[in-house]
């Protein structure tokens, strides 16, 4: 579920349906609505991060936008030597920036181990972070599940969709999985097609 939370931060930045891009993030609204939608992904990070009832500040909002940049960096990373989506070749972060900043942001919130022995049950051992504010708690569950997903084994099926106008980031189900959804594969097909009409023009 790492992967499902990761893809979700990287895809705030998505093509418009116009042929350009745009960002769900850019605003605090936007973010409130991402939040309300990652809800569940959230909570299974963190059992006590709910969406805000208040629009999140702006603080808040610059936090994740800046952990979204480190992210997209080391997505990069691992679709390397392939090249990165199109939204990324000039905001990238070095690859040592981005680790430094999504270690900063997960270790900010720590957690202390908890156990629990009721009387008529093996004991348990839970790890609980103590009270912080929204925008540490949020950060560090997107950080967390990053690390999760970028050290884990869904790594290798991590794809930069090739389709025109395309900027998502995807995990490829088969080997023949070319693009991150249908509609791709249809718009890459079509732009293969113009331009052999303009060729033999």
């Amino acid at each position: 579920m790492s992967s499902q939370l990761t893809l979700a931060l990287a895809g705030t930045i998505r093509h418009d349906g116009d042929g350009g891009v745009t960002d769900d993030l850019a605003d605090t609204p936007g973010l409130a609505r991402w939040l309300s939608e990652q809800a569940e992904p959230l909570r299974r990070h963190d059992d006590d991060l709910a969406p805000p009832t208040d629009l999140p500040d702006e603080q808040t909002r610059l936090d994740v936008v800046a952990l979204r940049r480190a992210v997209r960096t080391l997505l990069a990373r691992a679709v390397a030597p392939a090249p990165p989506s199109r939204a990324d070749h000039s905001s990238l972060l070095t690859p040592a920036d981005a680790v430094r900043h999504l270690n900063d942001a997960a270790g900010a919130l720590p957690t202390s181990p908890r156990l629990h022995w009721p009387d008529d049950a093996a004991p348990t051992l839970t790890r609980h972070p103590p009270p912080a504010p929204l925008r540490t708690r949020l950060t560090a569950a997107l950080a967390r599940a990053a690390a999760d997903f970028l050290a884990g084994p869904d790594r290798q099926r991590l794809r930069a969709c090739p389709a025109p106008r395309c900027v998502r980031y995807f995990l490829q189900d088969h080997a023949r999985q070319q693009w991150c959804k249908p509609s791709c594969g249809n718009r890459a097909r079509v732009a293969r097609h113009y331009q052999r009409h303009q060729a033999e023009r």
